[in-house]
């Protein structure tokens, strides 16, 4: 019973340690992120008037005045500080509304895009790395490490785009871009699979590079078990060969693909700006690239927020787990 609390205790100590430290690291991004946007060419208030067709100086004024802009640079970060501090990231220069609201929208098609990137490279890559392991030295090894090395070495948007060609202009099999095929009206479970349909071809090409690291590291890490004393007992007590694989070796093989699987998972979140953009895919790395055309601050430091907040959980998590996982690190 008090082991129970001891260790409750001291994963609640955990708990709080690293929130604060993840809080300092917020409060670092925000503020270099403001300052490195703000420090940017382009003026705002310059773009909104450019498009309103007005180039009258008065009127580029009062629209810095009411944007803040005519404020000392330290003084907005104060402001906008204060602000974030109770969610609030301020209104959308171009569109005039919350840009949390902006951003909540597009959210759910960006984590599903990550989300379901991050499963195929996980189960994939660890299935590929498992059989190149068991058949290390055959061409099957050989096969799977030479395109591990082909997609890790490969441009993404090069891959992206050789996909698009193939799959959607030759042989017309998925959509190009966009989460609906536009003009289809499908509604219920219809348009949950033209939804799925969209989503194979850019969850797929993001999957790819991130598929290459884990068969790489899986099948280096038990090549290396698979030598050990322990590994060796079990082949001398008659066990059988597959369980071995699959109840040792694999199983120990497990800790540092956890530890990359936390590293991955929030770069899939951030790094989605490119698959987005390349598959005209309505999220928020999509919202934050027409934001900077536009010099839409306020939106664009909001997604760097919003990302790197889910970047942060996510290796917040995996910290924990890890400590659950390994009874090292518990004693440590």
């Amino acid at each position: 019973m008090p082991d129970f609390y001891f260790h409750g205790e001291m994963m609640t100590r955990t708990l709080v340690i690293e929130t604060l430290k993840r809080l300092l690291v917020i409060v670092v991004v925000i503020t270099g992120t403001f300052l490195l946007i703000r420090s940017a060419p382009g003026d705002p208030a310059e773009f909104i008037a450019g498009e309103a067709a007005s180039g009258d100086p008065a009127f580029i004024e009062q629209l810095r005045m009411q944007m803040g802009l005519d404020k000392p640079v330290i003084v907005q970060l104060g402001i906008y500080l204060r602000d974030v501090a109770t969610l609030d990231f301020g209104m959308s220069y171009r569109e005039g509304r919350p840009v949390l609201e902006i951003i909540l929208e597009r959210l759910p098609n960006t984590l599903i895009l990550a989300g379901t990137a991050f499963v195929l490279a996980l189960v994939l890559g660890t299935f590929a790395g498992f059989i190149a392991a068991v058949f290390r030295g055959t061409w099957i090894d050989r096969v799977i490490s030479l395109g591990s090395v082909l997609f890790f070495s490969s441009p993404y948007y090069w891959v992206a785009l050789l996909a698009i060609i193939l799959f959607s202009a030759k042989l017309n099999w998925l959509p190009a871009g966009g989460t609906q095929t536009i003009g289809a009206d499908y509604t219920g479970f219809r348009s949950a699979l033209d939804y799925i349909h969209h989503l194979i071809m850019p969850a797929t090409a993001s999957a790819l590079f991130t598929m290459a690291i884990y068969a790489r590291l899986v099948r280096a890490s038990m090549t290396d078990l698979a030598n050990t004393l322990f590994v060796k007992a079990a082949h001398a007590k008659g066990m059988a060969p597959m369980r071995i694989w699959f109840r040792h070796v694999l199983r120990t093989s497990l800790l540092p693909i956890t530890t990359m699987a936390g590293v991955q998972a929030g770069q899939l979140v951030a790094g989605t700006i490119l698959t987005e953009t390349v598959f005209a895919w309505p999220g928020i790395g999509r919202l934050m690239y027409d934001a900077l055309i536009a010099r839409d601050y306020n939106v664009v430091i909001g997604v760097f927020i919003m990302t790197s907040l889910i970047v942060i959980f996510a290796n917040l998590v995996v910290d924990l787990l890890y400590r659950y996982v390994d009874p090292r690190t518990r004693a440590a």
